[in-house]
């Protein structure tokens, strides 16, 4: 996941792009199937995103087996991880 806090002022929409690799997913029909369920997954948490975040998630191979609620916890996780990476740097 690639993460990139808003700046100041700028209160645009976050946005998320979601992206799975053909060498991690080699099935087409599997490959949509994963970005579809992280775009949803992701829908319900872009509010909590801050205005102007951008945000890339990257599908791996395991995400083709992983339950919706796994995939929310990491994502939740993963999440939270870069918001306190990107308050981490405004400190410096």
């Amino acid at each position: 996941m690639h993460y990139h806090a808003g700046g100041r002022g700028d209160d645009s929409p976050a946005l998320v792009g979601v992206v799975v690799p053909k060498k991690q997913v080699p099935l087409a029909t599997r490959r949509n199937r994963v970005k579809r369920r992280v775009r949803a997954l992701m829908a319900q948490r872009v509010g909590s995103l801050e205005p102007g975040a951008r945000v890339v998630v990257r599908g791996l191979a395991g995400a083709d087996g992983a339950d919706s609620s796994t995939l929310g916890r990491d994502l939740d996780r993963l999440l939270s991880r870069c918001r306190e990476r990107q308050a981490e740097g405004r400190r410096r």
